[in-house]
């Protein structure tokens, strides 16, 4: 009914949807879809309910369409923030909110790379070797929107640093990105544990000091490109 508020799926109707049911519903001819890209926007419309949030799954993502909603209801809501948006106040309060945001990524930057180095827990004769592993994994883990491991807040941030530099290791010292992986159910995830194995085999010369060949340890030729 229109007055609930759901998640629904797309339909090749431009005003119908399907719901998480499978039930395929009319949108009300006095709402309108609000598309993404301004959240305060949407999450206003959201608060001001009901609404229809529009989710589609393409491959292992879900992407937002947008949301149905009563057309009046964006309007007014659209019009109120353009208001407050022209006031100097409000680009005082954004710039600040950019500002405290940022500082709180690159915060977080260091901490996940300290994290990293605990990980790894080298010996100090591979100290730098270290440094530099923990820099590279945390320039790709965690920038915002990098969709790895090191953005979820349900696991600690010490198992986040582990599993970052495990993924890391199988992208960069094993063959995983080129092997065929038979579609079997279980099978890639197999293969992810068997290399994760000898990933943590390798850490482990490392941990112990002992010597390693840069012209053959797969590691040190990663971290020489």
């Amino acid at each position: 009914m229109p007055e609930q508020t759901r998640e629904v799926r797309p339909h090749s109707h431009p005003r119908k949807v399907i719901s998480r049911e499978g039930q395929i519903l009319v949108v009300p001819e006095h709402w309108e879809l609000l598309a993404p890209g301004d959240a305060a926007l949407t999450r206003r419309v959201k608060a001001a309910g009901p609404t229809w949030t529009v989710k589609d799954k393409r491959g292992r993502r879900v992407i937002s369409l947008g949301i149905w909603a009563d057309k009046e209801t964006i309007e007014i809501n659209r019009l109120k923030l353009l208001i407050e948006r022209q006031d100097p106040a409000y680009k005082k309060r954004l710039q600040a909110g950019r500002e405290r945001r940022a500082k709180q990524e690159a915060n977080y930057a260091i901490e996940f790379r300290d994290e990293i180095i605990n990980f790894l827990n080298f010996h100090s004769r591979y100290h730098a070797l270290a440094e530099e592993m923990a820099t590279r994994i945390a320039q790709h883990a965690v920038p915002v929107g990098s969709g790895t491991v090191a953005r979820t807040q349900r696991i600690p941030i010490e198992k986040r640093a582990e599993a970052a530099t495990i993924a890391w290791m199988r992208h960069q010292t094993t063959a995983y990105d080129h092997m065929h992986i038979a579609r079997v159910k279980g099978e890639r995830r197999e293969v992810r544990r068997r290399l994760a194995a000898k990933s943590k085999a390798l850490l482990e010369n490392y941990r112990r000091g002992r010597d390693a060949d840069p012209q053959c340890c797969p590691l040190q030729k990663a971290l020489a490109d």
